[in-house]
């Protein structure tokens, strides 16, 4: 395992691991498991134990749905975990749209942001990352959780999900963030059917000419549930994980830089066995601008 620098995240020749640990009571896999801040800084660090290489902290649940907290709520439910996990030697991130909470997370230890709207959420996200100068995660986003899944219309949701990929790029880079410094997520999800998330999964080759690294989070969501339905009764989130390994072996195989799950072991396992089929990206196409991103 390489560290780049004080900020840096974990650089390896293979697809990284980031371990969720919420701190909300209403997400809809693990709502309330990690509420008490000892609880989820030591769940982060079972992560990292598991194999995680970075430990994500959310404060707000972004579920279909899901209504929105204040600030001052998920100040409260993320800073104590950031600044225990930064403190125990785990590479941090923080999930957070608000501005304030991504630069208070950041103070405190975190050394990513996570954003899963792509800084359209809170316009003061771009030159808060740029002040920073960490890495930042940009999703594909068409609106908050309370009416997403309205925005589920596409005629090529992979061409429509890069377009709209890109266009984030370039104004994040029009707002001081270096283009080494982002990773992009498409999304799975977020204003997407089952059907276009396995679209977007069948064509990360696609997704990859963006010339970022990935993220991709499929962890437990509802379209896996779907998939392995039996009599019309999807499986409860927690039975999802060997569903969850199998599309984090293949989109390790496709040269996704990064995928987020609960159960880290499985996933752990299975980017490793990926990496013995394929040529992972990073040693040639990604190296220079990674180790850049990184530091």
């Amino acid at each position: 395992m390489n560290f780049r620098g004080p900020k840096g995240l974990p650089i390896t020749d293979r697809c990284l691991v980031m371990g969720i640990v919420n701190t909300t009571p209403d997400s809809f896999s693990d709502g309330g498991d990690c509420l008490d801040p000892a609880r989820a800084v030591e769940r982060g660090l079972a992560l990292v134990a598991a194999g995680a290489d970075i430990v994500d902290v959310g404060g707000e649940s972004t579920r279909p749905a899901a209504r929105r907290v204040p600030e001052s709520v998920e100040l409260e439910r993320v800073l104590p975990v950031v600044r225990g996990l930064a403190a125990s030697g785990a590479v941090v991130s923080v999930d957070a749209m608000p501005a304030r909470v991504a630069a208070a997370a950041v103070e405190a230890g975190a050394s990513l942001v996570n954003d899963v709207s792509g800084g359209l959420a809170d316009p003061d996200m771009a030159p808060v990352v740029a002040e920073a100068d960490v890495p930042y995660v940009a999703t594909r986003w068409r609106g908050h959780s309370t009416h997403m899944q309205k925005q589920a219309h596409y005629d090529d949701v992979v061409a429509e999900v890069m377009a709209e990929l890109g266009g984030r790029l370039a104004v994040l880079v029009d707002a001081g963030v270096h283009p080494d410094r982002v990773v992009l997520d498409p999304g799975l999800g977020f204003a997407k059917t089952a059907e276009h998330n396995w679209e977007i999964l069948r064509r990360l080759d696609e997704v990859r000419t963006l010339g970022r690294p990935l993220l991709v989070g499929a962890s437990r969501k509802s379209f896996l549930g779907a998939l392995l339905a039996r009599d019309g009764t999807p499986p409860p989130p927690v039975e999802r994980d060997r569903a969850t390994a199998a599309v984090s072996t293949q989109a390790a195989a496709s040269g996704v830089w990064c995928v987020r799950v609960h159960d880290v072991a499985s996933t752990a396992d299975a980017v490793r066995v990926a990496r013995q089929f394929t040529h992972f990206p990073s040693a040639h196409t990604h190296s220079t601008s990674l180790r850049k991103a990184l530091t």
